[in-house]
């Protein structure tokens, strides 16, 4: 078995929520800190975050310690140019990479290692969540020709789509873990917070 790959999208220009949402405080840190610290929980042999937007200020501000860092210069282009940037840093012997999103801190680190078990040996995995399919993703090294020609907010999903039969679901009994595009999802991911045991 290889290893495998945690690799954190957190590129994007925030252009709806008006502020780099990487830096919004979330705890004792930001919102990319929780979401950090919970991908360190998964084991991963291997850890990739994707900075574009404010790169430099989340250098300067977060703990981005134990992971490599990759600048995506065309983050404006969509979410599947981070994927494309951070692909040549992946490990030569991953059997794939695991995709989370740099503004969903409440991703269950017992979800990521429960994909990994379903879906390793398989070319796309995902959570099927109560209400719906989320990250994390699973995306098996076959994929990795395709990755790199993404391109747009949704390339990945496509991959997903064309999986057909051969798509592998992990169940979690939750709803898909909210993610920050606006204040409001902010406002509610504060409060969630405040309400998680």
């Amino acid at each position: 078995m290889g290893s495998v790959t945690g690799l954190v999208l957190a590129a994007g220009g925030s252009r709806r929520l008006g502020r780099a949402k990487q830096l919004l405080p979330l705890g004792d840190g930001t919102l990319l800190d929780a979401t950090l610290d919970m991908a360190r929980r998964c084991g991963f042999d291997q850890l990739v975050v994707a900075l574009g937007g404010s790169a430099d200020d989340v250098v300067a501000t977060v703990d981005l310690s134990g992971a490599e860092v990759v600048r995506n210069d065309a983050y404006g282009s969509g979410c599947s140019s981070s994927i494309v940037a951070a692909l040549p840093a992946v490990a030569a012997d991953a059997d794939g990479v695991v995709l989370l999103l740099g503004d969903q801190p409440f991703v269950a680190p017992e979800s990521v290692v429960g994909l990994v078990r379903a879906a390793r040996g398989a070319a796309v995995g995902v959570c099927q969540y109560r209400d719906g399919i989320g990250h994390p993703f699973w995306l098996g090294r076959e994929t990795f020709d395709a990755l790199g020609r993404l391109h747009g907010d949704k390339g990945v999903w496509k991959l997903v789509d064309a999986a057909g039969p051969t798509l592998v679901s992990y169940p979690v009994d939750a709803a898909v873990p909210r993610d920050v595009d606006t204040w409001d999802d902010y406002q509610e991911l504060l409060a969630e917070r405040e309400a998680r045991p």
